[in-house]
């Protein structure tokens, strides 16, 4: 079915830059996207970020639209991939803390209150570490190991080869590591 008149209107102006359009878009489409989400997710704060997160991926991948592409269509592609990253990060996140727990948890029932300072602080330190990252391994680091994405999905994100983002979560891995290890702080753990 040929776009319509709109469309191909909203698509020209969205890929010229201009601020108008995207204005206008959010205007029409950000409140089902945000029930869409919603209905989902079911925790209106979530439902919220995702909305944002849309409209920030279509204004950053505005030169990448096909032509032929229906916004609507687009903005609820771009909301479900974005639902599942989170779902994906969710679960990566849940993944380590499950980790933390299984290899720490002397304490049956949850953690002691000293194991949870000590992933409190773990977790800080983690975070100032990967501050200190170059830029674009940091990028790399957060979309793999915050944002729960494939090496592939980062490889198309980012638009660098998949030998390239291995290599940087490899090297941030080893950076982590290293400092972890030069502080001590692998020592609460283990």
């Amino acid at each position: 079915m040929p776009l319509s008149r709109k469309d191909m209107d909203m698509l020209t102006g969205l890929k010229d830059g201009n601020k108008v359009i995207i204005d206008e878009i959010y205007g029409n489409y950000h409140h089902r996207i945000y029930v869409f989400a919603k209905s989902i997710l079911k925790i209106d704060e979530d439902a919220k970020d995702i909305v944002h997160d849309v409209f920030v991926k279509l204004w950053k991948k505005r030169h990448e639209i096909d032509e032929n592409t229906e916004i609507e269509a687009l903005l609820f592609t771009i909301a479900r991939n974005t639902v599942l990253s989170l779902y994906r990060k969710r679960a990566s996140k849940n993944k380590y803390v499950d980790h933390i727990i299984n290899e720490n948890n002397h304490v049956k029932g949850g953690l002691s209150t000293e194991e949870q300072v000590n992933c409190s602080f773990l977790e800080e330190r983690i975070n100032h570490l990967v501050e200190q990252l170059p830029q674009k391994r940091r990028s790399v680091y957060v979309l793999s190991r915050q944002d729960g994405l494939s090496n592939k999905e980062i490889s198309q994100e980012l638009g660098i080869a998949g030998k390239t983002v291995e290599d940087h979560i490899t090297k941030a891995l080893a950076f982590l590591r290293k400092h972890l290890t030069r502080d001590g702080v692998m020592g609460i753990f283990f």
